[in-house]
């Protein structure tokens, strides 16, 4: 997971990949077939750990709970960011895009259930979380600079949760 990390799949060797797990290389072919292999199995775990750590809890838990499961596991995340950036493999198209409309889906029903604005596109409002729970492990210095906070502390991520729960929530509006 760290050589993939660092240098997504385009970057990474399996040789590299063998030495980091002090193991021979041609075991990465006999267990995974070789390094496309290896990143399917390593991309079935992440939505494994994914979907098993959802909180059915609030808004503020959800939103906290992914925040540590992204930040917690920088090199997970970091493969994430590769692959939305377009790094090469050929994995076939895997189930994200139907989990990331059931999250729109699940963001629709807290609408509904009033914990989300009802002016607010719930694809935006999803959108605008992942980009604040990925913008440390993408953009770290952006954040330590804007924020003077380290993009991996447990500061940012309390600060953080609680700005993303104030920007998505329904605010009384001042009676005339």
């Amino acid at each position: 997971m760290a050589e993939f990390g660092a240098k997504g799949f385009a970057g990474a060797r399996t040789a590299e990949i063998a030495a980091r797990a002090g193991v021979n290389q041609q075991l990465i072919a006999y267990h995974f077939g070789g390094k496309q292999g290896l990143l399917d199995e390593l991309r079935a775990r992440w939505a494994a750990t994914e979907g098993a750590s959802r909180p059915a809890g609030t808004l503020a838990e959800s939103v906290r709970a992914y925040l540590d499961l992204t930040l917690d596991r920088p090199d997970w995340s970091r493969l994430v960011v590769w692959r939305a950036l377009g790094d090469a493999s050929d994995s076939p198209p895997d189930e994200q895009a139907g989990r990331l409309r059931a999250a729109v889906d699940r963001f629709r029903d807290r609408q509904a259930d009033g914990e989300i604005a009802d002016d607010l596109d719930p694809a935006f409002a999803l959108l605008l979380c992942y980009a604040l729970t990925f913008a440390p492990i993408a953009l770290p210095h952006f954040v330590r600079d804007v924020t003077g906070l380290d993009p991996l502390s447990a500061e940012y991520r309390d600060r953080c949760a609680a700005e993303i729960v104030k920007l998505l929530t329904p605010r009384e509006r001042p009676t005339a």
